[in-house]
């Protein structure tokens, strides 16, 4: 009923086209009229005219209760809103040089961000001349794609950027 655009709907007297296609309130077309006369029926039903599709010609309209219209849209939208779920990018940082306690640590974030269903960015930090050793980067990530195998998959493999080497995750769709 309503146009792509997310435009308010031209309602009543705020139609200004000369003829329209006129629909009733169960769909039946009724012809073409003019838009007082349009208006004239849909009030004498005690409903609203509403512009339906102003690209046609002639722009058709149809009769309905707009208050109980606008309510169903906005309750519909609502709804389809409830039922996404935004996809985010979390990010977990280290460096290269990482104790096994604090990559447990790492992996267990990793863990609960792809559980959830967002994405994960790992970046393995440099300082100095540690970008010298980003072979041993590319391991340890190497390593944690083998650790979280099970619940995702290498969406963007190891890339080098300034002095961090960062790989994404993603979660396994159901």
């Amino acid at each position: 009923m309503k146009n792509n655009y997310n435009e308010p709907s031209i309602i009543n007297e705020y139609i200004k086209y000369p003829k329209v296609r006129l629909i009733d309130v169960l769909g039946k077309q009724l012809g073409v009229y003019s838009s007082t006369e349009a208006l004239n029926i849909a009030t004498e039903q005690g409903l609203d005219l509403v512009v339906v599709s102003h690209k046609s010609e002639p722009p058709v309209c149809k009769i309905i209760d707009y208050g109980k219209y606008k309510f169903t849209q906005e309750k519909k939208a609502k709804e389809a809103k409830k039922k996404q779920h935004q996809t985010a990018v979390k990010e977990v940082k280290m460096r290269y040089k990482i104790e096994n306690h604090d990559y447990q640590v790492r992996i267990n974030q990793a863990l609960r961000f792809l559980k959830s269903g967002d994405k994960v960015k790992i970046t393995v930090i440099f300082r100095g001349r540690e970008i010298q050793h980003f072979n041993l980067a590319i391991d340890l990530l190497k390593k944690i794609s083998e650790d979280l195998k099970e619940i995702s998959q290498i969406q963007q493999n190891p890339t080098k950027d300034g002095k961090n080497i960062t790989m994404i995750l993603s979660p396994y769709r159901k």
